[in-house]
């Protein structure tokens, strides 16, 4: 099989390729390299381009013989969503539309689509099932949630089949080291707590305290990296064995507050560093938390690396062994 990775040298994409390449698959990698990086796929077939490039999408196809796609090309901060929104608007939605053109220009009708849990908004019901008002509370996930509407809408009058996986947090870093999270600027919690554990930052901020949480902060779901790449793959197999359209969620039904989070990530690096306290942010619900039952019965999925005790200790070998990331 020949798959074409669009953002395959991001995060999840760079998991997502490696996956793939264990099942000898034939991956190429299509990646502009503005959030990406190259050292994340070494050794890969690495196309750097953007989806704002008809052209370099029309020679791909032609070139490539693709039997499907999977798309994770988009940008994903939630803050600079609110702030430039025609910024997500062109790249995701706009860049989603002129990949859509091409796979149909040359009949590639199998598409597997990063979503996101940030299409549910600040929804106070948790566990969150797949059938739960999406009301997203950001440009972010109102992009992803517009994409998805679009897929639907290609899958009654153009018969293109689409896996929409809306994952909840990523985290950890393949067991191999090679690879992991390196994000300019980073927002997430266990490479935040990292970096103050390596002393890259003074102190680990908490925000908020009062929450009616059994210690006061937010809880969240986790879920491996390698984890979301098993399901990627899966929702890949699926759609070739001629499965229908779907949306899954991907968590593990298990949230840990911030507080536990930063007690582990002390425990994993052996370092006691600074936390301040915060006031809370605005539309940071209490707990989210993912109902992924759906997906563990349609298509078989099973956690294997999603404690919490794996995720940071992955983490912590990855982020101590690149303190600079892919920049050595």
């Amino acid at each position: 099989m020949k798959v074409l990775v669009t953002g395959g040298a991001g995060y999840i994409g760079s998991h997502v390729v490696r996956a793939l390449q264990r099942l000898n698959m034939e991956v190429v990698v299509l990646d502009s390299l503005e959030l990406g990086h190259k050292a994340a796929v070494q050794g890969s077939n690495l196309v750097v381009g953007n989806l704002a490039d008809k052209n370099l999408l029309s020679s791909l196809f032609v070139d490539g013989r693709f039997d499907a796609v999977m798309h994770f090309a988009a940008y994903s901060q939630v803050g600079e969503s609110m702030l430039f929104p025609e910024k997500y608007y062109h790249n995701n939605v706009a860049g989603t539309l002129n990949l859509l053109e091409a796979m149909l220009q040359h009949n590639v009708k199998k598409l597997v689509f990063s979503s996101t849990a940030a299409v549910y908004g600040e929804t106070a019901e948790s566990p969150i099932i797949e059938d739960f008002p999406a009301v997203p509370a950001n440009v972010y996930g109102k992009t992803k949630l517009i994409i998805e509407a679009i897929l639907k809408d290609y899958d009654r009058a153009y018969g293109l089949k689409f896996m929409s996986l809306r994952y909840f947090n990523a985290a950890g870093a393949d067991f191999s080291g090679h690879i992991g999270e390196d994000h300019t600027p980073e927002t997430h919690l266990i490479p935040l707590a990292i970096q103050a554990a390596l002393g890259q930052k003074n102190s680990i901020k908490v925000f908020g305290t009062d929450y009616d949480t059994p210690d006061g902060t937010c809880i969240r779901d986790y879920i491996h990296v390698n984890d979301l790449a098993d399901a990627h793959v899966l929702a890949l197999q699926a759609l070739v064995s001629g499965a229908d359209s779907n949306i899954y969620n991907l968590g593990t039904g298990r949230g840990y507050s911030v507080l536990e989070v930063i007690d582990k990530t002390m425990k994993a690096s052996g370092v006691s560093f600074l936390v301040e306290f915060s006031e809370r942010r605005k539309g940071d619900p209490a707990i989210l938390v993912a109902d992924s039952n759906k997906i563990n019965k349609e298509l078989g999925f099973n956690l294997k690396y999603s404690d919490l005790d794996t995720i940071i200790k992955t983490a912590w070998k990855w982020h101590s062994n690149n303190p600079k990331g892919f920049r050595k």
